[in-house]
């Protein structure tokens, strides 16, 4: 059973910590619109003296996300930094040098490459999967139609050839307003389970949470205890697990990609919070926030 405190405001918690590290999908917005309140205690947060630094799943380096940012309203106000799985997959690549790959994601994440470019001056070639030495996957191709069975082929070329499978975004799905799309984790999850190798970029894995950090201490002009650091997150397989594995405190927000178990409705409302369908959950998942709210809020 959980012991989490049930939170009427993160000001309730706000004067144990320095430095928030805090989730974007799902917590300061819904892929369609910000979420002013979530927003409003970032900056809250940030006018008493802390930093807030945005951790990410994004397949893409930071510059697009936070153009992204400012066409949804997030204020630049709310956050001092920002680090995506993107910027901790281009460390993965520059590893491998200008060796050819093979690309699953969309046509817009494109963009990831001509970063890597940029800040790199790497051009690595892309190939088709019998000729490249490896894949950087970022989604999938059509995310609003396709599901991780229409990579059955791909899988099975990948795994004769023993390619590994670098994954840019370890969630397995995001809500898109009242949709749920599949992400790259679902992909890797599937190869992994046929006996691939893959390397994962972003949470729950710890270096995203080591730049992250870093970025913190280059705010506040060094490092801060990892006592007086809160990570807020709504995915209990990523944030709220990989936070924990880095000996954080967590606050977990239940309003986003849990919100079918935790606020049953049967519509597209949200539900009252099912505080035993929490419980079961969390005992699954062997994980113990210590704060939850149903949206971020001060």
């Amino acid at each position: 059973m959980s012991n989490a405190i049930f939170l009427p405001g993160l000001s309730t918690l706000a004067d144990s910590y320095d430095v928030i590290l805090c989730d974007i999908w799902g917590v300061v917005h819904n892929g369609r619109e910000a979420y002013v309140r979530s927003c409003d205690a970032l900056m809250r947060f940030r006018r008493k003296g802390g930093t807030v630094v945005l951790v990410t799943n994004a397949p893409r380096p930071f510059p697009p996300i936070l153009e992204q940012l400012e066409r949804l309203k997030v204020p630049r106000e709310t956050f001092d930094k920002m680090v995506t799985s993107g910027d901790v997959t281009l460390g993965f690549i520059e590893q491998r040098g200008n060796a050819p790959l093979y690309h699953i994601g969309p046509e817009r994440d494109l963009a990831f490459f001509e970063i890597l470019r940029e800040q790199t001056g790497l051009n690595p070639p892309m190939v088709g999967l019998e000729t490249a030495d490896y894949v950087i996957c970022t989604g999938l191709f059509h995310d609003e139609r396709e599901t991780p069975d229409d990579y059955a082929a791909s899988f099975e070329i990948m795994k004769r050839r023993k390619l590994d499978f670098i994954s840019a975004n370890p969630d397995l799905v995001v809500h898109v307003g009242d949709k749920e799309l599949y992400c790259a984790g679902a992909l890797a999850h599937r190869y992994e389970e046929m006996g691939g190798r893959v390397f994962q970029a972003g949470k729950p894995f710890g270096p995203i949470y080591e730049r992250a950090l870093k970025l913190a201490a280059e705010v506040r002009g060094g490092p801060t205890d990892k006592s007086r650091v809160l990570a807020i997150g709504d995915a209990l397989r990523t944030d709220i697990k990989g936070a924990t594995d880095q000996g954080l405190d967590t606050l977990f927000v239940t309003q986003g990609i849990h919100r079918a178990e935790l606020h049953p409705s049967g519509g597209r409302e949200l539900g009252p919070f099912d505080v035993d369908a929490y419980k079961k959950m969390i005992t699954a998942a062997r994980l113990n926030p210590r704060a939850v709210m149903q949206e971020l809020a001060w």
